[in-house]
Parts: C-alpha cells; sequence; structure tokens
C-alpha cells in the first residue's frame, strides 16, 4: 500500500512516498518537489562481510535524459556508462553525510542508486537525491542512525532563500549557494560557496537552513512508522579485552613517542616498528585471533593521537593547535605555459599550470537542464607518486573530482567578467605531495598561476583546512590538519576566501552532528590561519602580472554589421575556414557581428583583420580607398573595394575635363585609389577618381588631344585604317 507524506519546504510542496515502485528493494522512495521526481532505493546484502574494517557502501546517481523530456545528444542516442561530473558530485553529496550514521559493527555490503525520473528545470534533483537517500534508508531494515535532512540555501539581495530554483542560484546578485545536512540538533554536512562572504553571513545561512530541514526530518520519522521494516539484529562484534589490554599497556607510550616523530615517513616506520614489536610479542600467545592485533593496534593509535592533544595540549608534529605549517610560493616554473604557481605548505605541494584559450576551448557539457558551456575548467589530478604509492593510473576519481570542484568554487568567484577578459580559463592541479589538504593547496598554487598568466583577477584566494577533535565537553580546533590528524579526527573543514571573505566551503564529520560554536570557532580560527597564508603567497607575486604571456594567443574583438556575417562565413563555411587556415588563427562570429579573432601572433592577427575588413568593408563617406575596375560602361565604372563592395566611379567623376570614353582613363582590371562621394540608404555606393587623384583630375583636354594627335602620327596608338594595312599585309 503507497504511503505518502508532505511538507511544506521553501514555499513548495515536497512530498515523500514508498509502496507503488520498487517494492523489492530494501527502501524504495520517490521524492518530488514541483515537478521533478527522483526514485531512491537502498539494498543490503543478508550477511556481512568478517573480514573488512569497513562499510562497503557504493552510491550511484543516475541521471536520464528522458527525465528533460529530450533524446541524449552522443552518437548512440542513450545514456552511457560513464556517469557526468554533475552526477558524480551528486553522489558525494549523497554519500558523505550517509557514511558515519552506520553502526561500526555493520559490514553488509549496501547499495544506495538514486534516479532521476523528471525535471522540471527548476528544481535541482541533488537536494531530492539526498533526501530520499535517507528516506530510504529509515523505512527499510538497513540499521541507520537517521533520519537527516537535506537544503540548498541560496541568498539574493541579502534575502535568504530555502531551496532556490536553477535561475535563482544563476543570479548575479546570488552570493551564498550552499547544500547542508543535518539532523535535529546539529549540522553534518556543508558544501558551497558565497561571493567572498563573512563568516557571519555564512553561519546565518547554514542555521537557516538547518532549521528549514526540520519538517523533512519529522516527514520521514513519520513514513518509517508507516512503512518501516523492523531493522536487522547485527551479530555483536566479538572483543578479546584482555588483547586490547594488553597492547595498550604494552605499546601505548611507544605508540606516543613515534607519532611525536618528525615527518610524514619518519612516523608512518616509527609506527610500524612499534606494531612489528607488538605483533612478535603476541602473536604465539594470542595465536587464535591474531588477525585481531592489527586492527587493535590500530584502535589504540587513534586514541594515543587524541590523547596528545586533549590531555597534552600538543599536536603531534609540535605545532600549536593555530599554527600553520612552513610555507613556500614560487611562480613561473614552466617556461612555455601560460602562468604557473608552485605552492608548498610543509609535505603538501601542489603545482598549478595556467592555460589560456579563446572562445572555442570552452567547454560544452549536456546536462538534464540543457547544453552549457563553460569559460573556466579546473582540473585536479592526485597520482600516486605523491604519497609515496605505487597504483594504476586511470580517469578521476570521485575524489579528485570534488576537490577540483572545491577549488574551482573558490577561484571562480574572483574571475574577470567575460567582457573584460575574453578568455577561456584552464587550471590544472598538479599535486606533487601530500600531507594534509591538496585541495586547499589546490586554491594557492590555482591563485599564483592566474596572477603569473596576467589574469586581472579580482583579489587573490588562499585556503586551509581544519580539523578537530572532541571528547564530551572538551574540543580542539586545529589549523592546517596533516593526513594523520584527518584520519584519527572528528572533523574535515575547509574554507577558501579572499582577505575579505569566504568563496567556498566544505565540511565533513566523522561524528554524528556538529554544534553552532563549533562551527563558529572553526571559522574564525580558518579566518586566521587563511590571511596567514595569504600573505606568504602575496611575497612570491602581489598582484597580477600586466601582461599575458608571449605564448598565450592573442584576442581581438571586432565589429560586423549583421548583413556581412553570411559573406564573412561563406557557402558552407568556405570563406571563414579559408581565412583561418591561411593565417594560422582561430575565428568566432556571433549573431550580433561580434568577431573574435585568436592568434598566436600579432602577424596573424593582423592578416585575419585585414581579410575581414576586405570582406566586410563598410565604406566611409570622404574616406580614399584602394579598388580595382571590375568591368566599364558608356556611363562609368564598376570598381571593388573589396570581393563584396562594390561601387560606381561616374564618367564624370574620373577627370576635372570632359571625358569621351570611360575606357581612355580606366580599363577592367586597372588599380586606382577612389573617394567615397556618398553611401545611399539602399547601400549604393558613389566614388570619384579625381578627387581622389589630383594628378589625374589635373590633366587637361588639351593635352590629352596632343597624347591622341601623337599617336596618329606615329605614336603608339594606330588609327582604323594603319591597323587594316596591317591586317591586308
Amino acid at each position: 500500500m503507497e504511503q505518502i507524506v508532505k511538507a511544506e519546504i521553501g514555499g513548495r510542496e515536497l512530498t515523500i512516498s514508498t509502496g507503488k515502485i520498487a517494492k523489492q528493494a530494501s527502501g524504495a522512495v520517490i521524492v518530488q518537489y514541483g515537478e521533478s521526481m527522483v526514485l531512491v532505493t537502498s539494498a543490503a546484502s543478508s550477511e556481512g562481510k568478517d573480514d573488512i574494517d569497513f562499510l562497503p557502501l557504493t552510491v550511484e546517481y543516475m541521471e536520464k535524459i528522458y527525465a528533460a523530456g529530450r533524446i541524449p545528444g552522443n552518437y548512440m542516442r542513450r545514456e552511457m556508462g560513464r556517469p557526468s561530473e554533475k552526477a558524480t558530485l551528486t553522489c558525494r553529496l549523497i554519500d558523505r553525510p550517509i557514511r558515519p550514521l552506520f553502526p561500526d559493527n555493520y559490514t553488509n555490503e549496501t547499495q544506495i542508486i538514486a534516479t532521476v525520473l523528471s525535471m522540471d528545470k527548476e528544481n535541482d534533483p541533488d537536494i531530492l537525491a539526498m533526501i530520499g537517500a535517507s528516506a530510504s534508508l529509515a523505512i527499510s531494515e538497513i540499521p541507520f542512525d537517521g533520519p537527516i535532512g537535506a537544503v540548498r540555501v541560496g541568498r539574493i539581495n541579502k534575502q535568504i532563500i530555502i531551496n532556490p530554483t536553477i535561475a535563482q542560484q544563476n543570479d548575479p546578485e546570488c552570493d551564498i549557494n550552499i547544500v547542508l545536512t543535518g539532523s535535529k540538533t546539529g549540522i553534518t554536512m556543508v558544501e558551497g560557496g558565497g561571493n567572498i562572504v563573512s563568516e557571519s553571513d555564512v553561519m546565518d545561512a547554514i542555521f537557516a537552513g538547518h532549521d528549514a530541514m526540520q519538517p523533512i526530518i519529522a516527514i520521514q520519522e513519520e513514513l518509517a512508522r508507516l512503512a518501516g521494516k523492523p531493522k536487522m539484529q547485527l551479530p555483536e562484534k566479538r572483543i578479546n579485552q584482555e588483547l586490547l589490554d594488553e597492547i595498550e599497556s604494552l605499546a601505548k607510550e611507544d605508540i606516543k613517542a613515534a607519532l611525536k616523530t618528525e615527518g610524514k615517513f619518519g612516523r608512518k616506520s616509527a609506527v610500524k616498528k612499534v606494531k612489528e614489536k607488538v605483533k612478535e610479542a603476541l602473536a604465539e600467545k594470542y595465536a587464535e585471533d591474531e588477525n585481531l592485533i592489527t586492527p587493535y593496534f590500530e584502535k589504540i593509535t587513534k586514541q594515543a593521537s587524541r590523547e596528545i592533544v586533549l590531555k597534552e595540549k600538543k599536536r603531534i608534529d609540535g605545532r600549536a593547535f593555530d599554527e600553520v605549517r612552513p610555507i613556500a610560493c614560487d611562480t613561473k616554473i614552466l617556461p612555455r605555459v601560460h602562468g604557473s604557481g608552485l605552492f608548498t605548505r610543509g609535505e603538501t605541494q601542489v603545482l598549478g599550470v595556467l592555460t589560456l584559450g579563446s572562445g572555442q576551448d570552452e567547454q560544452r557539457v549536456e546536462t538534464l537542464s540543457g547544453d552549457e558551456s563553460n569559460a573556466f575548467m579546473l582540473h585536479y589530478n592526485f597520482p600516486p607518486f605523491c604519497v609515496g604509492e605505487v597504483k594504476r593510473l586511470g580517469g578521476p576519481s570521485r575524489r579528485e573530482y570534488g576537490h577540483g570542484a572545491l577549488a574551482y568554487r573558490a577561484l571562480e568567484k574572483v574571475l574577470p567578467k567575460k567582457e573584460e577578459f575574453e578568455y577561456t580559463i584552464r587550471i590544472v592541479s598538479e599535486v606533487m605531495e601530500s600531507n594534509g589538504s591538496s585541495s586547499m593547496g589546490t586554491v594557492c598554487a590555482g591563485t599564483l598561476a592566474l596572477m603569473d598568466g596576467g589574469v586581472p583577477i579580482k583579489a587573490p584566494v588562499s585556503g586551509i583546512a581544519m580539523g578537530l577533535v572532541s571528547e564530551g565537553d572538551e574540543i580542539a580546533v586545529l589549523s592546517d590538519i596533516l593526513g594523520d590528524e584527518d584520519h584519527t579526527g572528528d572533523m574535515d573543514f575547509k574554507v577558501a576566501g579572499t582577505k575579505d571573505g569566504i568563496t567556498s566551503i566544505q565540511m565533513d564529520i566523522k561524528i554524528k552532528e556538529l554544534s553552532r560554536t563549533i562551527l563558529e570557532k572553526a571559522l574564525h580560527q580558518a579566518k586566521e590561519g587563511r590571511l596567514h597564508i595569504l600573505d606568504k603567497m602575496l611575497s612570491a607575486i602581489s598582484v597580477p602580472r600586466t601582461d599575458i604571456s608571449e605564448y598565450a594567443p592573442k584576442i581581438v574583438t571586432m565589429k560586423i554589421k549583421q548583413d556581412k556575417i553570411a559573406a564573412l562565413i561563406g557557402p558552407a563555411g568556405k570563406v571563414i575556414r579559408e581565412i583561418q587556415s591561411s593565417t594560422n588563427t582561430n575565428l568566432e562570429v556571433t549573431d550580433d557581428g561580434t568577431v573574435k579573432v585568436s592568434a598566436n601572433s600579432k602577424e596573424a592577427s593582423d592578416a585575419a583583420i585585414a581579410r575581414i575588413n576586405e570582406i566586410c568593408l563598410e565604406p566611409e563617406i570622404g574616406k580614399i580607398y584602394p579598388g580595382k575596375v571590375a568591368r566599364t560602361t558608356d556611363f562609368g565604372a564598376f570598381v571593388d573595394l573589396s570581393p563584396n563592395t562594390t561601387g560606381l566611379l561616374h564618367i564624370s567623376e574620373l577627370a576635372n575635363y570632359r571625358v569621351a570614353k570611360v575606357t581612355d582613363i580606366v580599363n577592367p582590371g586597372d588599380i586606382i585609389n577612389v573617394k567615397v562621394l556618398d553611401v545611399t540608404r539602399d547601400g549604393k555606393i558613389q566614388l570619384s577618381l579625381k578627387e581622389a587623384d589630383p594628378e589625374q583630375a589635373g590633366k587637361s583636354d588639351d593635352s590629352d588631344k596632343k597624347k591622341k594627335d601623337s599617336g596618329k602620327k606615329g605614336g603608339f596608338r594606330k588609327n582604323r585604317n594603319d591597323r587594316n594595312s596591317d591586317n591586308n599585309r
């Protein structure tokens, strides 16, 4: 039997229904908002895996193009196997807030699939998929410490909007766009950005969203009461307390000493030696539970790391809680690229590389909302050598997509408008070393590369990753966390922005929720660290360079009349292709007559512009132009000023005296200078030779007559009788 629950969210009705579709899944719901609908299913294996100590959870988000009433534009005309970048990022939005809410002893393979069934181009399905994941788990037999709510928070003209439409999100006045999830009492995940907004504005937006999601949590609880299944009983996780206590007694102090070893690999080696010592001492005694030694040792290591912070008030590398590791910044690392920056913070190092292109280099993407083009791209690469590992290289992972999107939002807000800087911009982040927040290193390296490349950004951007260790009332917020601190801590909170405000933010936690007090403290401490990092960056390069790289394409914009567009393009693009080929340039022509010429040199650009001017010439009255006589008539000559522009040179405008025959002065094929006398409304052009060529205009009728007479007396002209006599010979 179908069950439906409803709530008003952001002035629109949200409905969650179950019991009608996909009834064989562990949990299946349809979430509808406006005319956008998403089916979300949860399924799990009946038994857990004894040999693993992690949650085998997979999340898939499937964009069906039919949902928007369209046929896919690819060759196969069907949704292809590889998800889009938007779909990949949505998978991460679903996964991150729910993963910490499963029991530690739950190891059953679990899969969540969100399928977009209908898309109204107003309400983004990603929020519906996040809500659906929580609701489907809540009504299933899968153990889940939920439900949670999810909303998007926007701000336009200082007014908070819950679940802004896609059009509102794209509004130039929208200066906050944040996706968040939460429980009844706290925040569980944050992802989004702002247009250089203050920490207090971000906090207000987050907790306005937290208030707005409470009805979403309430209707999920109601749906669970109406249609929920009994939760599966998990076998109690067997604990060998004696072994655990003995490892703690034998190794805890040694582990603490090893954790304080300087350097990532030195620390790792020291901890490994302690682990080997423990195995050697206990393997024989606990032969039946030898496989428990490693997970128990890791548990004690995590406890030891947290005790160093909370009890000794230190960090494993000896820094103060708010201290940032040493920073080094360099630019002009690569000689032939258009801009480069190397950012090093402790044992994290990122090379940012800038490439500038023309409009033809824009990224074109097919989305549920329609085809889109992006003039800014940021691609993040995390090769295995950056953490000293050996792995097979492949395409970008979900993590790489997520880190790239975080850095993209951070830098996008400070880029110049397209009218001011007409280049397509691509930044590639190559992570060279990683021990703590390479995504924030990407923000810093990307800023250095932009400034090195002469991109007139509004302000430089820096970023920092914050951590948290909490036990009861004891709380420690850590600035610029190490990889080990991220692994053993409770929070990974990344904040990027300029000196005046935040541009990008991301928060994940491993505990159930965070309070406003902790978030405010983390944001305040992050600002101090961010400004410190920014000062170090500005000591390397303080402002964008005044000129772009000599190797970057040169882009010149010009305007032609709309009725000349067809002539410039030519039949089937023949003319524009010939210009591009002969001048080694790229031309872009828009419907309003704007022409952008992109070339690798000024000479090539000038050559293309000259060709365009020839084809699209708009003669100016009073100006002199070179022209070629196309044909003559009794009343004048037609002169081509360009391949598509012809004017009439009337016989009366050939000279200051009466001309008997046009061909006495000009003949087809002659190259002459002519002056434009007038351009009529219907486009007819009147030309003058005598005003353009004073020497020609000054020749008298008498002088010309003498020439003709001299020709009759044996000069270069012969009369008709002479020619006839020659022929008779």
